[in-house]
């Protein structure tokens, strides 16, 4: 199975995403999509993967932080030092791998950049991470497009080497985009079937959600010692 892994897994750069980034540029679209990524420099480790493309270019490439349990069977750790927003005629993109949005201080750094379009690539298709949808765009002022897999068992082949569970469907999916301001849904979820949401987002919406609640702005301010600038580490709490 770990063989049959690697040989379906994708090299950055390589054929697979030069496709992708040929399609992008013909197009004129932005493109995020998540692989298994085979590592080119010490062939032998994968990772999870989110790829921001442009008509320009790869703009980012992340790993994910920490896979969750058995994917660890699987996939390697990422460094964190990709943690990064990308500047587009859209607005700032960036995003987090399915339970890593759950990681306060991964969401923090990209908050810190400037997110106005967040991503969230995922197997979860609960209502617990529609929540963690919701509670994001609320917390980040970002418009969030979460895109759960769609998946359905006749997708595994025949020879597929470990039992499958007795279910037609295996990921219900739940696409949908949410708005920063209330985290209300203003396209989807769409659940048992494949298909396409979409919607017209006006960044504007995220600017007055931040007016009210700024995480990383005036909403995040401690008070310090006397004098003390931005990069002061020292601890704010008062001493006796």
């Amino acid at each position: 199975m770990w063989e049959r892994m690697w040989a379906s897994s994708i090299e950055v750069p390589g054929p697979a995403v030069e496709k992708l980034l040929a399609a992008c540029a013909e197009r004129q679209v932005h493109c995020a999509i998540g692989i298994n990524e085979r590592e080119i420099e010490r062939p032998g480790s994968l990772y999870n993967t989110l790829l921001l493309l442009g008509p320009d270019g790869l703009l980012i490439k992340h790993r994910k932080l920490m896979p969750t349990m058995h994917e660890r069977l699987f996939h390697g750790v990422g460094g964190g030092n990709d943690l990064d927003v990308a500047e587009t005629p859209l607005g700032r993109i960036g995003g987090l791998i399915c339970w890593e949005n759950r990681m306060p201080l991964a969401r923090y750094e990209l908050y810190r950049k400037g997110a106005q379009i967040w991503l969230a690539p995922t197997a979860d298709d609960s209502d617990g991470w529609m929540a963690t949808m919701r509670h994001i765009a609320i917390e980040s002022g970002a418009f969030v497009i979460s895109a759960p897999q769609y998946i359905e068992k006749s997708a595994f082949p025949k020879d597929f080497p470990v039992p499958l569970p007795d279910e037609e469907i295996l990921g219900r999916g739940g696409a949908a985009i949410i708005e920063p301001q209330g985290g209300s849904l203003v396209a989807g979820p769409l659940y048992d079937a494949e298909g396409i949401v979409a919607a017209d987002i006006d960044l504007k919406v995220g600017l007055h959600a931040k007016r009210w609640f700024d995480v990383v702005g005036h909403y995040s301010r401690i008070p310090g010692p006397a004098g003390a600038g931005e990069d002061d580490l020292s601890d704010p709490r008062p001493t006796d």
